[in-house]
């Protein structure tokens, strides 16, 4: 492991603190907009501001790294991200806290287009898999440690935008130091959506509805929280107990979803997730419980996206997987930039338990319809592309499974994969 791990240990070491930096603002950023009296509603428009930058940066960043090299893009992007942090200490007015959220979603996307593009050209293609997990464990692990952050004190208002805009800084250093070769970045091949839908709807509405449920806890669960009565350390160490119980309980799933179909898979993930989303508000004897629902509504909510994936490596041709993988992400983005704003309307008009009642209305109907396509394609598992855990990322990431053909998609050299039917 060590020796797979050497060649990509400043890469890696970016990324953790890129990490730290950008989950610490992604749950400080509610936090305070809601201190400075911002409405559930305008709250929720800031995260889909986010992600409308994340969606549009996927178009852009990949002209420019081919242009300039993926040492000065991603100078370029830490760059932006520290000025765009930094622009939140400023002023309170929420026209320039939406275009500064637009801007740090643009440029976030940009710093994992190089990360992981560069991962995936320094690592041999019977390693990509285990690079993979081990670079979406530094994710979740860095996510969840980022919100403890938040129990840093200081005298100052602007004290933990600093501290962001510093860990973002601070990450350009390892990969601006490494003396590894620069990859090409290739172009990626998009699949139109309707063809898309057509070879593997149930990933197709997975991916929408998984947007825009993980949109609208990122953006709004921290909000629920506060409304709570909870100070930002308790904030913190709630948003960390939902983060692990993604890590964790992610591999089990997975594995479920290896040994059977991955329908059934998502539909018994998401009916869990609806469970916990309704009990979640109601009162409990004792905080430990509260946190044990946390821990299992993060564990089967974040597990929705990487069995979405999954299923849709199992259902299309090698040669379609980059275009397939493109096509999913973006249907998931768009479901992540509409979904906090629709959740922050519902909160704003209702109550801020309606967050949860959001949650169980889309993981409620995400495991009716895979339950649904699971019924009426029931069939004995044949083995597919195997199951990781990972979280909603770029084109450049999924091509470490991608390009496993025989390992990982599982078609040898049987000529009847490549017209795989859906199971």
């Amino acid at each position: 492991m060590l020796s797979l791990l050497r060649p990509i240990l400043s890469l890696l070491s970016g990324v953790a603190l890129l990490l730290l930096g950008s989950g610490l603002l992604n749950t400080l950023i509610p936090l305070r907009g809601s201190q400075m009296g911002y409405s559930d509603a305008l709250i929720g428009g800031l995260t889909s501001a986010y992600f409308a930058g994340f969606f549009l940066g996927t178009f852009v960043a990949p002209s420019l790294v081919r242009r300039i090299g993926h040492i000065r893009a991603f100078a370029f992007y830490t760059a932006c991200c520290a000025c765009v942090v930094l622009l939140h200490t400023l002023s309170a007015d929420p026209v320039l806290w939406l275009l500064a959220r637009l801007g740090l979603g643009t440029a976030l996307v940009g710093l994992y287009t190089v990360i992981e593009s560069w991962l995936n050209a320094q690592t041999e293609p019977q390693q990509r898999g285990q690079v993979f997990a081990v670079y979406m464990a530094v994710n979740l692990g860095a996510l969840a440690l980022a919100q403890q952050l938040l129990h840093v004190e200081g005298g100052a208002d602007f004290m933990l935008f600093v501290l962001a805009a510093l860990l973002v800084c601070t990450a350009s250093l390892p990969v601006l130091l490494t003396r590894q070769a620069q990859p090409q970045l290739q172009p990626t091949p998009r699949l139109q959506l309707r063809r898309l839908l057509a070879a593997a709807p149930t990933a197709s509405v997975g991916a929408l509805f998984s947007g825009l449920a993980m949109g609208s806890l990122w953006g709004l669960l921290p909000v629920y929280f506060s409304r709570q009565g909870m100070d930002a350390s308790e904030v913190g160490m709630s948003m960390s107990v939902v983060i692990l119980g993604g890590a964790a309980l992610q591999w089990p799933l997975g594995r479920l979803s290896d040994r059977h179909d991955r329908r059934f898979a998502l539909a018994l993930a998401c009916a869990a997730a609806c469970m916990f989303a309704v009990l979640i508000p109601m009162p409990m004897p004792f905080a430990g419980m509260s946190w044990g629902l946390l821990f299992l509504y993060g564990g089967m909510a974040f597990s929705a996206y990487p069995i979405v994936v999954a299923h849709l490596l199992d259902q299309l041709p090698p040669e379609d997987v980059l275009a397939a993988s493109s096509s999913v992400l973006l249907v998931n983005g768009i479901g992540a930039a509409i979904g906090p704003l629709l959740a922050g309307l519902l909160m704003s008009t209702l109550a801020p338990a309606a967050l949860f009642g959001w949650f169980a209305l889309l993981q409620g109907s995400l495991a009716v319809y895979a339950g649904y396509r699971y019924q009426a394609h029931r069939r004995s598992h044949v083995p597919g592309a195997p199951f990781f855990a990972m979280l909603r990322t770029t084109p450049a990431s999924l091509e470490m499974l991608a390009e496993q053909p025989d390992a990982a998609l599982g078609t040898g050299n049987d000529a009847s994969s490549a017209q795989r039917p859906e199971r």
